[in-house]
Formats: C-alpha cells, structure tokens, sequence
C-alpha cells in the first residue's frame, strides 16, 4: 500500500519560508516522477512543482517560479519543496504524489503534473501565511 506523509508545514507571516517534505513508501520511488499540490477550502486541488526521478528536469508552476524549489533524494524517499517568499493566497494544505509517466512537464507553455491513479491524499501538511 503507498503511503505519503507530508510534513514541514507551519504557520509564518507573508515573506517567509519553509521546507516541505514527503517520505513516500509502498512503491518504488526512483521509478516515479514526483509531484507537489495544494488545496484551498473550496478550491481544486492545484499542481504547484514537479520533478522527474532523478530531480534533473524540475517544473513548476508560474505563480511559484523563483521562490519555489523542488528536490528529492532517492535514498531516503524523500520529495522536498523548499517555498520562499511565501504570499497569504497560498495558504492551504500541500501534499506530494507520485505522477503517470510523462505526467510532469510544460505543454504550450503552461505546466501540468497528473498524479497516478492509485494515489490516496493522505492528510497532507498545512501551511498558513499570514499578511
């Protein structure tokens, strides 16, 4: 069974930074590009970062470009999102999921990542900014 515990979240004021991290078990993670998202109260679920599995190639949405990174170590299963800069409106709960093959990239210029299908959300981590 995959299990994805999300943790590093917090509470910070607008400007801050935190790191995020999400240890991943029940699967071969190395085979798997890996993605991050969040999720406002009443909101779809949004894609924030991705990355392939060998953290080389690294995606990101335009909101985050510049203040986001994404990282992972295949020793550890382990996906990182270090968030700098942060702004109110992205309060919400982030969680990582492992992505469908080719499902992490930039198509006509806007970024995608679609999680497999076997995913389950898990309780994510919170993370609150405030103004």
């Amino acid at each position: 069974q995959v299990q994805l515990v999300a943790s590093g979240g917090g509470s910070v004021q607008a400007g801050g930074s935190l790191r995020l991290s999400c240890t991943v078990s029940g699967l071969n993670f190395d085979d798997y590009a890996m993605g991050w998202f969040r999720q406002s109260p009443g909101k779809e679920r949004e894609g924030v970062s991705c990355l392939g599995w060998s953290g080389t190639s690294t995606y990101y949405v335009d909101s985050v470009k510049g203040r986001y990174t994404i990282s992972r170590d295949n020793a550890k299963n382990t996906v990182y999102l270090q968030m700098n800069s942060l702004e109110p409106e992205e309060t919400a709960m982030y969680h990582c999921a492992p992505l469908l093959p080719v499902g992490c990239g930039y198509r006509n210029g806007h970024y995608y990542s679609t999680p497999v299908d076997f995913v389950k959300w898990g309780q994510g981590t919170q993370v609150t900014v405030s103004s």
